[in-house]
């Protein structure tokens, strides 16, 4: 891990560099002519980097206070009140738009942008225990590291770039948006890639904590909701109505045994049941909602048909089971069956050659760490699917249990995530040169 040094380093680093001037064929070029590890070694960064290891205690702490800020799907407004007061402390015009993004641009010399992003939502419900507990050095909480570390390193890397009187050339716009998680089928990424348009060049999501990859793939997703409906009745005295849970069951036991390929990858997982009011009722309704994800789209059309045919032949023998029981005909009795397509997340793919991923590369061989690529399902999705250059990367730190209520984070470290979320921005964004006076 990279190990930064007082600031005497980077005056040392920024002599050595004027005075060597060091062939630097091989790293892209940008903004100017400016290569990256120019940007790196410039002294103004590296006011933001000593700022950013002396507050890594500071992301910390904000990171318990932000986790322990309810934010089920769509009922963010309290955690998103929070965020635009940390962003308003960093010398940046802040808003929120109507769908509860809150948005906060840092002017540059050009309006081309950068946006840098966290999702403020969690996959827990309202009334979940978000209390953080600290035991041995680790922080444990629904919701601690996906997305609290994502949304405290945004607020840190924004006071870093104000701490660090650092001007970009492009416009940074940090943004905290909603609908990331569960149903919220990326509502709130959607929004912000329509509002900025053409403006919008390179997208940095900041979700969980990990160093060790970056997302530079889209995983495509499609989430279904099935449920049935019948007439319901008393478990004694109608017994043999067609019961919508039986059929769901049937139909399910059908379903989960579809073979799915490990080449390309994809999966599927039942995450919500419901329906009956009562033990002793045969239930009016029943449904399901199921998460489809493929690395190929046809792998996710084939899984949608074959959950439909699975349904389908389970009505099918819950409607001859009651035939059998003599009910079927009676007063017209039969099952409902509606899908209904609750989100698509779309794929996409970075090109090898984008000068984003070329950023990070650099960041990630300045600060001497090791990443590999990854596909996953995130806020990159919709730039990406859209052709425009995203990545997502965590925020430094080591965490476990995503979307579990035992999911913990321990910040020791962090400070790696931090710089290499801050020199990954500067090396697309730019720094402006300094004015002689």
């Amino acid at each position: 891990m990279f190990s930064l040094e007082p600031v005497k380093l980077f005056l040392l680093c920024g002599m050595l560099a004027a005075v060597a001037a060091p062939s630097l064929s091989t790293t892209p070029m940008l903004h100017r002519g400016a290569a990256p590890d120019e940007t790196f070694r410039d002294l103004r960064t590296g006011k933001a980097l000593e700022w950013l290891t002396k507050n890594a205690s500071w992301a910390t702490d904000e990171q318990v206070r932000i986790t322990e800020i309810p934010a089920p799907p769509f009922h963010e407004g309290q955690r998103a009140a929070h965020l635009r007061r940390l962003l308003s402390c960093c010398s940046l015009s802040v808003r929120v738009d109507e769908l509860g993004n809150v948005i906060a641009e840092r002017r540059g010399e050009v309006r081309d942008v950068v946006m840098l992003t966290a999702h403020l939502d969690t996959v827990f419900p309202a009334g979940t225990n978000i209390r953080v507990r600290r035991e041995s050095g680790r922080l444990y909480a629904p919701g601690i590291s996906d997305n609290g570390t994502g949304l405290a390193t945004l607020a840190a890397v924004a006071r870093a770039l104000n701490e660090g009187k650092l001007k970009t050339r492009m416009t940074v716009v940090f943004a905290a948006d909603v609908g990331e998680e569960g149903e919220g089928n990326l509502r709130g990424m959607r929004k912000l890639v329509e509002s900025y348009g053409s403006r919008l060049k390179y997208v940095i999501a900041l979700d969980g904590s990990s160093t060790d990859h970056v997302t530079n793939a889209a995983l495509a997703s499609r989430r279904v909701e099935v449920t049935i409906t019948g007439p319901g009745g008393h478990s004694w005295s109608d017994f043999g109505t067609p019961n919508p849970i039986h059929a769901l069951s049937r139909g399910l036991a059908r379903f989960v045994k579809v073979r799915v390929p490990d080449e390309p990858r994809t999966t599927f997982n039942v995450g919500e049941i419901e329906g009956g009011t009562s033990v002793n009722s045969i239930p009016y309704r029943a449904s399901i909602k199921v998460d489809l994800r493929s690395a190929s789209q046809p792998e996710i059309d084939r899984l949608e048909a074959t959950l439909r045919e699975s349904i389908e032949a389970g009505v099918a023998e819950e409607m001859t089971a009651a035939r059998e029981r003599g009910m079927a005909n009676h007063n017209g009795v039969k099952l409902e069956t509606q899908f209904r397509v609750l989100g698509i997340r779309p794929g996409g793919e970075l090109p090898e050659d984008s000068p984003l991923l070329a950023a990070l590369r650099e960041a990630d061989r300045f600060l001497e760490n090791r990443s590999r690529p990854e596909r996953s399902s995130t806020d990159a999705n919709i730039p990406l699917s859209l052709g425009m250059q995203a990545i997502s990367i965590g925020g430094g730190g080591h965490a476990a249990g995503a979307h579990s209520l035992g999911e913990w984070y321990d910040p020791a470290g962090r400070e790696l995530g931090l710089q290499r979320v801050l020199l990954t921005l500067l090396g697309v964004a730019g720094l402006e040169p300094l004015r002689s006076k």
